[in-house]
């Protein structure tokens, strides 16, 4: 069952940027960016656009670059400006690997499979990605889902798949709730504490979850209980990419924490297009200043380089490489996973090539006909195919 909601999308303005060979100077550093960069980020309100927001801070006081934030409500909106050239970078979440994949929204016409390049992983002290409940629906584990109102935001596959697979470690699908359609993550936390939805992703330490805590509702997080290896199994099943944590940073967690469900959030990434010097200050920027930005923001301690784990998903960028090599903590052996990951995204930017000069007009027909090119192409080249539907 769905319910409709009515919602205006706000996209962020595009934003003029600086001539790449302008840098700024400010005190005494060997960082050399340019005067204005733009990221974007969640909504207002969340995490990762209050981390973008610490970054900028230290940014404009130690380089003297401007760091303009374009907050996006939903994975299209944030990935847009990069793919536009109004924005160097993303503070994002799994769409960077749904982007790739081109999956979901992203296996529609208007988009195919993105370059997308990584720069940083934020692993957070304790934080977890997670379903956060209205306390007053009495959701005391993910079973109890069941029949609740659920928010299914509108061109967010990556909010949607963390929706997903929290059902599937019950047991459950998007069939066995009340699908409530919202235009945005902002919106949707407006929602819950409206009494029109019962059950949403949003990460832990999400300062938008204390909307949620001070309302008449309450906020609570039904936990994903690590000795559970067949729930795991469904729930890997839909995002391979999550992975057991003990939880203790969040409003409405259990005192001393919880067994939980984690991921890198934000993530910090870019086009191929980024020149590699703009890649490599900016990482380097982001470890050089780590102290200083550290406490600006919930979760903001994630972003240090010793904890970073090196993605199996998606290439990085041959600047913030440079970079981890002159830093001494790139891994001999990311070298080949880099080289495969750069296969793959040649493998799927072929196809879909080959693939649109056929396509079907129809929207139905087309996602159909992708998915299986997709597919094709992938076991071509003994690659895992991971999506091979949606």
């Amino acid at each position: 069952m769905t319910i409709q909601r009515r919602s205006a999308l706000v996209l962020g303005a595009a934003a003029a940027l600086a001539p790449a060979n302008v840098f700024a100077q400010a005190g005494k550093t060997d960082i050399k960016l340019p005067n204005t960069l733009v990221w974007t980020a969640y909504d207002v309100g969340s995490s990762g656009y209050a981390q973008a927001i610490g970054v900028g801070s230290i940014l404009k006081n130690k380089v003297g670059t401007n760091l303009r934030v374009l907050p996006g409500k939903n994975d299209v909106s944030r990935l847009a400006p990069l793919r536009e050239g109004t924005a160097q970078f993303s503070a994002t979440g799994s769409d960077n690997i749904y982007g790739q994949e081109a999956v979901f929204t992203f296996g529609e016409k208007e988009w195919g499979p993105q370059p997308i390049r990584l720069l940083m992983l934020n692993y957070a002290d304790g934080a977890a990605v997670a379903l956060a409940t209205a306390a007053d629906a009495n959701i005391k584990t993910l079973k109890d889902v069941k029949g609740k109102r659920v928010a299914w935001i509108r061109g967010a596959p990556a909010l949607n798949q963390a929706v997903s697979c929290m059902l599937a470690f019950a047991g459950l699908g998007w069939n066995d709730v009340v699908k409530v359609e919202f235009g945005g993550h902002g919106p949707a936390i407006d929602g819950m504490v409206n009494n029109e939805v019962d059950a949403l992703n949003n990460a832990t330490f999400s300062a938008l979850n204390q909307k949620v805590a001070a309302s008449p509702r309450g906020i609570y997080f039904p936990p994903v209980p690590h000795n559970d290896l067949e729930g795991w199994k469904r729930l890997q099943a839909v995002v391979p990419w999550y992975e057991p944590i003990f939880a203790t940073d969040g409003i409405g967690m259990k005192p001393g924490g919880q067994e939980m469900a984690g991921v890198a959030y934000p993530v910090l990434v870019s086009y191929d297009k980024i020149t590699d010097d703009v890649a490599y200050n900016m990482t380097k920027a982001m470890d050089k200043f780590y102290d200083e930005y550290k406490t600006s923001a919930p979760g903001a301690n994630g972003w240090a380089l010793k904890r970073q784990k090196w993605s199996k998903f998606v290439p990085y960028h041959p600047g913030a490489i440079r970079y981890y090599k002159e830093a001494g903590v790139w891994p001999k052996e990311q070298d080949a996973v880099q080289a495969q990951t750069l296969a793959r995204q040649t493998v799927l930017i072929d196809a879909w090539a080959a693939y649109v000069k056929g396509a079907p007009g129809d929207k139905a027909q087309f996602k159909d006909g992708w998915i299986k090119a997709r597919t094709a192409a992938l076991k071509a080249k003994n690659m895992a195919v991971v999506f091979d539907t949606w």
